[in-house]
């Protein structure tokens, strides 16, 4: 397979956004709150909401999605979980708990319900992520942090999934970009 760039640079059209780009307000986008008693709903989580549930911070509304819904999940927020298990300080006492909570929550993701970025995600991710970088002005960190959740938004915007996270300013700025995709916030 090969990457059609000059395709994905018409889909989102990173010659555009010349201007820095404002969060929307809340009420602008989906909350946790408002979608908790429509049923079962299908979403991709992103990595904040693995850590939070384990940290039992989760917010109600999103613990409620959670608990009802068909989830999904992104092979970026497993790399982002490993990172963070490989990054804590293993002579802490707590770390052989984190590390045996990652490992199982890992183990028992479904490989059905596991996505990964195809390479026109990955091309249109990068466009997304210079694209803030750019008009964002952002700092190194923060582009890695922005192709990670690019990455997770369009590949739940592939799979016709909204993503649940608490990234709201981030999310709703790929959303911006890139529209076709849905976010759920908390």
């Amino acid at each position: 397979m090969t990457i059609d760039l000059a395709s994905s640079l018409r889909r989102i059209k990173a010659d555009k956004w010349r201007t820095q780009l404002k969060a929307r307000p809340p009420a602008a986008l989906t909350a946790a709150a408002d979608v908790v008693g429509a049923g079962q709903a299908a979403m991709l989580l992103d990595t904040n909401v693995y850590i939070l549930s384990a940290a039992g911070t989760l917010p109600a509304a999103a613990a409620a999605l959670v608990d009802r819904g068909l989830l999904f999940h992104c092979a970026v927020c497993v790399a982002e979980l490993a990172t963070g298990v490989a990054n804590a300080d293993p002579a802490r006492s707590s770390w052989k708990a984190l590390r045996d909570h990652y490992t199982a929550l890992i183990a028992n993701i479904p490989s059905t319900r596991l996505l990964t970025p195809d390479l026109e995600t990955w091309a249109e991710a990068g466009l997304i992520a210079g694209t803030l970088a750019r008009v964002q002005n952002y700092q190194r960190y923060q582009r890695k942090e922005c192709l990670n959740d690019a990455l997770i938004y369009l590949t739940a915007a592939r799979a016709g999934l909204p993503v649940l996270t608490a990234n709201r300013d981030e999310f709703d700025l790929i959303q911006q970009i890139a529209p076709q995709g849905r976010l759920i916030y908390f």
